[in-house]
C-alpha cells in the first residue's frame, strides 16, 4: 500500500527552480533514504512533502487522500484547512536541531501534542509518553529540561515526541548532522531499531553507510531531479550515473 505519493513536484524561489519536477512513491513498511549534496533539493522536497514549504505545482497524497491538486491554471491548489489538518496526522517530523520546547520538561514536550491535538487523557498520554523514553533509553530523564541532555538525547526526545502521535510515515531532516560522531550512534541506532518495526521512514542523511544498512530504496538528487534512484546496494556500492559516481567518490576520499 502506497502510503505518500508525490507527483511531478515543482518549486521555486525567487525565479530559481530548486525542485524540478520529482515524483516519488513510499509504501507502507518501506524506509527511503534520501541523498545527495547540499544545495540539491533534498530538505525543499521533505518540507514539500510535510507541508511546512508550499508546492508551486504538482500532488500530494497521503492513504490515497489529495493534501495537493494542481489546478487548472497548472498552480498547486491545496485542500481546505481541515482536511490538511487531518493529512498531517499522518506523518511525523524529526528536525535536524531538536526543537524541542526549552521551558518543557522532557515528558511534557512528549505529552502536549497528544493531549492537546488527539485529546487524549492525561494518565494515557504519560502512560504512552513513559513507554516511549523507556523505548529511547531515557527513562530517567522524564523530568529533566532540553538544556539539561546531550544532542544525542535531546534528539531522541525528539524522535518520541514525533512516535507520541502514532504517524503513518515519519520524516527525518539530516537527524546526525548537529550530533558529534560520538552522539550520531546513538540516533543511527533507534532509527534502525524503528525498521526494524517496519516503521515507515524517510530520511534526508549525509550517512552513506547508514542507509546502506537501513534503507529499503535510495534516492540520489542534484540540482532538483532525481538523478538515480534503487536499491541501496545499487546505488551506494554501484551507482550507474556518472553524477552519482563523482558524489560518493568524494565521499570516499
Amino acid at each position: 500500500m502506497k502510503l505518500l505519493e508525490i507527483k511531478n513536484l515543482k518549486k521555486s524561489f525567487d525565479g530559481l527552480e530548486v525542485i524540478k519536477d520529482i515524483s516519488l512513491s513510499v509504501e507502507q513498511g518501506q524506509v527511503v533514504a534520501i541523498i545527495g549534496p547540499s544545495g540539491s533539493g533534498k530538505s525543499t522536497l521533505l518540507r514539500c512533502a510535510t507541508l511546512l514549504e508550499t508546492m508551486d505545482s504538482g500532488e500530494l497524497i497521503y492513504l490515497g487522500e489529495h493534501a495537493v491538486k494542481t489546478g487548472a491554471h497548472g498552480k498547486a491548489v491545496y485542500e481546505s484547512h481541515k482536511h490538511l489538518k487531518k493529512i498531517q496526522s499522518y506523518f511525523g517530523l524529526v528536525f535536524q536541531n531538536f526543537n524541542l520546547f526549552p521551558h518543557y520538561s522532557v515528558i511534557k514536550n512528549i505529552i502536549d501534542a497528544p493531549i492537546h491535538v488527539q485529546k487524549k487523557s492525561r494518565a494515557e498520554a504519560l502512560e504512552l509518553g513513559r513507554e516511549l523514553l523507556s523505548k529511547m533509553g531515557l527513562s530517567d530523564k522524564e523530568n529533566a529540561y532540553p538544556c539539561q541532555l546531550s544532542g544525542g538525547q535531546q534528539q531522541r526526545v525528539s524522535i518520541a515526541r514525533a512516535l507520541a502521535l502514532s504517524p503513518k510515515v515519519l520524516f527525518f531532516d539530516e537527524p546526525t548532522s548537529a550530533l558529534d560522531p560520538e552522539l550520531t550512534g546513538e540516533i543511527l541506532k533507534v532509527i534502525r531499531d524503528l525498521a526494524r518495526e517496519h516503521m515507515t521512514m524517510v530520511i534526508v542523511t549525509h550517512e552513506m553507510n547508514f542507509a546502506r544498512d537501513v534503507a529499503d530504496h535510495v534516492i540520489f538528487m542534484d540540482g532538483g531531479v532525481i538523478v538515480e534512484e534503487g536499491r541501496p546496494e545499487d546505488i551506494i556500492n554501484n551507482p550507474q550515473n556518472e553524477r552519482t559516481k563523482a558524489f560518493l567518490g568524494k565521499l570516499a576520499r
